[in-house]
């Protein structure tokens, strides 16, 4: 069987190092450097993903807070540097970041065990409400609570839509691409994937040409008050012997991994056919593993669109319940898709029974889901200097980037029209159908408890589990005082 690690056959492409520790190394061995066990990176990576609420950006946070500026495992500038690097990769950036650190610190295995411990947690808790969610889901206490998280998560994607335009629409050019992407979705229902792939062009192709509204300013500010130096590491300056495997390496690995992602999908739609829940989730989410740019808030909008009128796995209000419990649960926010798979496969369970076949239909959306995200870091990863340098690929990201505050904010709107609103019309007009929200529908308290939200975090600025938690609370005493029912 291929080594999976590679290093043995690396090219010297500095000084020379001593043997990385890949003949008869004990289960414990770290390559040789930096003194780090593997058994004390596997009880760090649990740490890590225990805590890794808030998002993106509070779960990058923290791993910084725990591994650079607390263990100094790893300097800040590599840190930024990985960090930029599965920027430019489809999936959550943050297990992505994971996977790629654990892989510098110990081969594959490190890269594995980082990777699955961050999607754990989070995927063992949405399971677990997933069930109480069908069992007890007509509870008046439960539709009170989800009556509340369905305005905090509305004030929570707003707030996204902000952070990521400040950082994103630095000129015109990227002002007009983010409008452009918004057009495209909410008048003429363009395939998220084509908006994605065309603002991915148009980047490119302005960065290879040189033009300056493409060319990209620091994606990610330092992140503590007194930068820590990649010299006074764990790992220090040089790159691990490992991070340097022949371009064969890459390729077995990538094989291996390919295997594992669409064996499983080919079986299925070989098995059951087309048109079955099961070869549906598996086919439906590996095409949006491919196109996950831009984070959970960039694709939820196309996974809703297509699990609510497409497929008519859930519908508008149970996808925000799912989004609710992504958000107040540790791992990826994406996780929202194994939700989304558990009542898809519930829902026609065929000759399973319900709660047997949610079970396998979450499972089977979290598999095609996260698999790739493995695939894109160890293939990759021995060319991350290569990448980071490429000035068309940066720009590229750019202007994805600038495409996904329309993104998000479609999302947004799509958000308000079913949270605000009992009632939603299909208007044509000028050759174009729109759905929108009956004016006369609107919900009161549904209004006065996302205004409530939005000034917590745009005034206030309230943290994600703050606002949750204070809204589930209030939907809970309006349920208790008989509004909801």
């Amino acid at each position: 069987m291929a080594n999976l690690d590679g290093a043995a056959r690396a090219p010297a492409l500095g000084p020379a190092v001593p043997d990385q520790g890949l003949t008869k190394a004990t289960p414990e061995a770290a390559p040789k450097g930096h003194g780090i066990s593997f058994g004390e990176a596997c009880r760090v990576w649990a740490r890590v993903a225990a805590l890794s609420f808030g998002g993106p950006a509070g779960q990058i946070a923290m791993m910084h807070r725990i591994l650079v500026e607390e263990k100094r495992w790893i300097g800040e500038e590599r840190f930024l540097h990985a960090l930029n690097y599965c920027t430019l990769l489809p999936g959550p950036e943050g297990q992505q970041l994971a996977t790629y650190i654990g892989w510098l610190l110990h081969r594959t295995k490190g890269g594995l065990v980082a990777g699955t411990l961050f999607v754990l947690p989070g995927m063992v808790a949405i399971m677990a409400l997933s069930w109480i969610y069908v069992l007890v889901g007509n509870v008046m206490a439960v539709q009170a609570l989800f009556f509340g998280l369905k305005a905090a998560v509305l004030a929570i994607v707003l707030e996204a839509v902000s952070r990521v335009g400040r950082r994103a629409l630095k000129n015109n050019v990227m002002l007009g691409l983010a409008a452009s992407a918004f057009i495209a979705l909410f008048l003429f229902q363009v395939p998220f994937p084509l908006v994605v792939l065309a603002a991915g062009i148009i980047g490119y192709f302005g960065g290879r040409a040189g033009l300056a509204a493409f060319q990209p300013g620091k994606g990610h500010a330092k992140f503590g008050a007194t930068p820590v130096a990649d010299a006074d590491t764990a790992l220090g300056e040089e790159i691990p012997d490992h991070a340097r495997p022949p371009a064969s390496w890459s390729l077995k690995i990538g094989a291996i991994f390919l295997a594992l992602w669409l064996v499983p999908v080919a079986a299925l739609v070989l098995l059951l056919g087309p048109g079955n829940a099961f070869s549906d989730i598996a086919v439906f989410f590996s095409k949006m593993a491919v196109v996950t740019f831009g984070g959970a808030y960039a694709v939820l909008a196309y996974v809703a669109q297509q699990a609510v009128d497409t497929y008519g796995w859930l519908k508008p209000g149970e996808m925000l319940d799912g989004l609710g419990m992504a958000e107040t649960t540790p791992g990826p926010l994406i996780m929202v898709v194994q939700f989304v798979g558990f009542l898809g496969a519930y829902r026609d369970p065929g000759s399973l029974p319900p709660l047997l076949a949610g079970t396998l239909g979450g499972l089977l959306t979290t598999w095609v889901t996260f698999v790739p995200c493995f695939l894109w870091i160890f293939i990759g990863a021995p060319y991350v200097e290569a990448l980071r340098s490429n000035k068309a690929l940066s720009a590229a990201l750019a202007a994805i980037t600038a495409a996904v505050v329309g993104v998000i904010l479609n999302l947004a709107v799509w958000f308000a029209m079913h949270v605000l609103f009992s009632q939603i019309a299909t208007v044509s007009a000028l050759g174009l159908d729109l759905d929108l929200p009956v004016l006369s529908s609107i919900r009161p308290a549904s209004a006065i408890l996302t205004l409530a939200a939005i000034i917590a975090v745009f005034r206030f600025r309230f943290g994600v589990l703050t606002v949750l938690a204070g809204c589930s609370a209030l939907g809970l005493l309006y349920g208790l005082a008989g509004g909801v029912g």
